[in-house]
């Protein structure tokens, strides 16, 4: 170990705190050297009889660590300094410190709680909050606790909020930081584009500090999409300049070329997801290029799946990654965005725990022991929904019982390290003798890139076997061992129907099997109800059903990345007993009546349909109120509900005719498929609601019509902001001398000419006649010539008819 380095002040007060208390916090900035420093040094300590095993939360960084302190005791890893990941492992019976994946200590610690022969864990980078690191944590404390008194644990970043962990630790958990290395460091704000792509902004970055600065350039993007592009673009200029890609997909050699300088002494410029924030040290890089971007993985319970979604990176992530730039040296971090807008960043990544898919963390739990998560000590408690969405998921695959009690079932899947569907899958397969086609198509979702690119899973397990790189064939062992693991619990699964991997897969995943809804190929329905999008230029399009291994996005345009095609003959033998038949009664938009059909479904999926002639009456009454009251307005006479408001007839209010529509609508709908009916047999209906004294109140109350002098009727209008009126012409109202009522309230009458058009509307018939009919006169003599324009109206005769008539039929 270097003596100079930051973390050395502090190893004496780590050793005291994990002697006299068990437990402590280390906060220690980057370059500090807590990853590669602390470990070594416990293992002289009198109560370190057994292995130290160091967590961390990627592979590439477990491995790098491990090889590090390898080489600091002058060793080779795998001696006592190991490391296992799920595709590489280097380890020993002389290993003292082991370095993990933090997957893997949850599965020891799951399977083994008591961890014989185990010392101290140590969580590296806690700040990150992973899933499986919050998990990790909380039944190391609880197997503390209850079990290994004598456990050391020691929680280890540069950026969490020690107090917090301390308090999760116990009162009595020590707080210590270390300094760290204080090299300068300059950020420069090249501020953002929208117009322009990411990876034409990043190139740009990238070429701008490679002419500005000395030293290697690491430039962090969101995904490998993403590096992959700007590599393009990138080697098309710069042909001298070594250029490497770091993120989970690249083969563990390629991994270490980026990781140590170049051996030629070249300049180099590595492409890095987050999974160089962290942990590792890029000998020689003193330039950062930050995008600004991380991908993030979140769960949607509604369609239970989950989806990488790119967001702006927080505050915590750019600092890890500026500070990349001057771990050994003074350092500049290029920064796309402003530098205005870095205090809306959000402080800190979301921990994993509050939007993850919890089906796995509560099998683990269930077969901890534990059926409530609420009972283990968290940073921050799994969210109830989720946790309930979890939980119907593994009942639904039968790993869990009623009460949330692990299955035998449940404990086969368990003993698969996988997620549940996927230990599902396997079991299947072993079951139907096609275990290592299962175990490579599981693979297959996990690893992204293995056996090539495309949504066919099929076509991706083919190139897969032809496949020779280290990647590949470790993949391949790996998926051989689960198989073999598999073959041995499938027992527990009972017969299974599948023939092939694919099927196995189905039947792990019935939600996501899904038909294809038009001739292209590009629209999908899946059984557990939601649709899905897929390139119509896959293979997968010409498919009937397929089996969806992963989809990315949300709502209605979840697009579909990972499938298997299924044998439309094989749909009713793998869900023999999922298949439904059932009769739907619903409305028919287009022919406006209830429609009824006897269908037989999987899930959402119609498999036939066929016309029912006797469905439930009781569903087709409910169904014809519900799109009556919907539109009762149109139903009803014009006008009827607003006669209703004028009268104050509460029991005849919008309101109440939906509240008591079992009682007026029901029975007149009964028997029927449609709501073609008269208005009128609606407002006898809904005047049943009335007894006959309060109906006969009511049609005093608001006549529907008046009827003139001239013995003409009219609608009266109950409805507008001058209610009631009428519209009526003028003659039809010669002889009248008082103003029509209705109750109390004077009738607006509309006056119009023998035309039809409005002349003038009046509450005060006399005073008009007294007043502006003089004017109207002269005006209307002159329109209608052959029309009587009497000086006295009150006086006169009504009639519609004109002067020459009139007189006729008057002598």
């Amino acid at each position: 170990m270097h003596p100079d380095l930051p973390i050395c002040a502090v190893l004496p007060a780590i050793r005291t705190a994990l002697a006299e208390h068990g437990v402590g916090v280390l906060v220690a900035p980057p370059g500090a050297g807590k990853t590669t420093a602390v470990a070594p040094e416990l293992l002289g300590e009198p109560w370190c009889t057994g292995q130290i095993i160091l967590t961390s939360p990627r592979r590439v960084a477990a491995r790098a660590a491990a090889e590090r302190m390898a080489e600091m005791l002058g060793e080779k890893p795998g001696e006592t300094v190991g490391y296992m990941t799920r595709l590489d492992s280097k380890v020993s019976g002389r290993t003292r410190i082991l370095v993990v994946t933090e997957a893997i200590l949850v599965n020891r610690l799951v399977e083994d709680p008591e961890l014989p022969g185990v010392s101290a864990l140590l969580f590296d980078e806690a700040h990150e909050r992973a899933l499986d690191s919050d998990l990790g944590l909380a039944l190391a404390l609880e197997t503390r606790a209850v079990l290994r008194d004598d456990l050391r644990v020691l929680v280890m970043s540069a950026t969490i909020d020690g107090a917090r962990f301390a308090r999760l630790l116990g009162d009595n958990a020590p707080v210590l930081t270390s300094e760290g290395r204080s090299f300068p460091l300059e950020i420069r704000w090249l501020g953002g584009d929208a117009s322009q792509a990411i990876e034409d902004r990043m190139a740009a970055a990238v070429l701008t500090a490679l002419r500005e600065q000395s030293g290697d350039i690491l430039a962090f993007l969101p995904g490998v999409r993403e590096i992959e592009r700007v590599r393009e673009r990138l080697e098309a200029r710069l042909s001298d300049v070594p250029i490497h890609a770091l993120h989970g997909q690249v083969e563990p050699v390629a991994q270490r070329a980026a990781i140590r300088r170049d051996a030629e002494g070249r300049r180099r410029i590595v492409l890095a997801t987050a999974i160089a924030e962290t942990s590792l040290t890029l000998d020689g890089v003193s330039v950062v290029v930050d995008s600004g971007l991380a991908r993030l993985a979140e769960f949607d319970r509604a369609a239970g799946t989950t989806h990488l979604v790119t967001r702006r990176a927080s505050q915590a992530s750019a600092a890890q990654r500026a500070g990349r730039a001057a771990r050994q040296g003074p350092g500049v971090a290029y920064r796309l965005w402003e530098e205005a807008g870095h205090a809306g960043r959000p402080e800190f990544a979301p921990a994993e725990i509050m939007q993850a898919d919890l089906a796995p963390l509560m099998l683990r739990l269930a077969k901890w022991g534990t059926a409530d998560p609420a009972g283990l000590p968290w940073l921050d408690p799994p969210p109830a929904p989720s946790v309930a969405a979890g939980r119907a998921a593994l009942e639904a695959l039968g790993a869990l019982d009623a009460s949330g009690r692990i299955t035998p079932l449940g404990e086969a899947i368990a003993a698969l390290p996988m997620a549940p569907d996927q230990a599902a899958a396997l079991l299947h397969g072993a079951n139907a003798g096609c275990g290592e086609d299962a175990a490579r198509l599981v693979m297959l979702l996990q690893e992204r890139g293995l056996g090539g690119r495309g949504e066919d899973l099929m076509q991706r397990l083919a190139r897969w076997r032809g496949d020779r790189n280290p990647r590949a064939v470790s993949a391949a062992r790996i998926a051989q061992g689960w198989a073999g693991q598999a073959g041995k619990l499938a027992g527990a699964i009972g017969k299974s129907p599948a023939a092939d991997a694919a099927e196995a897969l189905a039947l792990a995943r019935p939600d996501f099997v899904a038909r294809r809804r038009d001739a292209s190929g590009e629209n999908w329905l899946s059984a557990g109800g939601r649709g899905y999008v897929l390139d119509p230029a896959s293979p997968l399009a010409r498919a009937e059903w397929i089996v969806i291994g992963d989809a990315q996005g949300q709502a209605k345009g979840a697009r579909i990345t990972a499938g298997c095609e299924i044998g439309p003959d094989r749909i009713a033998v793998l869900f023999a007993d999922e298949l439904q038949e059932r009769i739907t009664t619903r409305w028919n938009k287009e022919k406006d009546r209830v429609e009824a059909r006897r269908e037989r479904r999987l899930g959402a999926i119609v498999l036939a349909s066929v016309p029912e002639p006797a469905p439930d009456p009781a569903l087709l009454v409910d169904i014809l109120v519900e799109k009556a009251l919907e539109k009762l307005g149109e139903l009803l006479p014009e006008g009827f509900l607003a006669r209703a408001r004028f009268a104050g007839v509460d029991a005849l209010s919008e309101g109440a005719l939906c509240e008591h529509a079992g009682a007026w609508l029901a029975p007149l709908l009964t028997g029927r498929r449609d709501l073609d009916l008269p208005p009128h047999r609606y407002a006898e209906a809904a005047l049943g609601l009335l007894d006959w004294n309060q109906r006969q109140a009511f049609e005093r109350a608001t006549p529907t019509h008046f009827t003139s002098p001239a013995d003409t009727r009219h609608a009266i209008d109950y409805a507008g902001d001058d209610a009631p009126s009428v519209e009526v012409r003028v003659q039809a109202l010669f002889g009248l001398d008082v103003q029509p009522m209705i109750g109390l309230t004077p009738l607006l009458l509309k006056l119009t000419s023998p035309a039809g058009r409005p002349i003038q509307s009046t509450r005060d018939l006399p005073g008009f006649w007294r007043g502006s009919w003089r004017d109207v006169v002269k005006d209307m003599k002159g329109r209608y010539p052959k029309h009587r324009w009497p000086d006295e109206p009150w006086t006169e005769k009504p009639s519609m008819k004109t002067k020459n008539a009139f007189n006729r039929s008057d002598s």
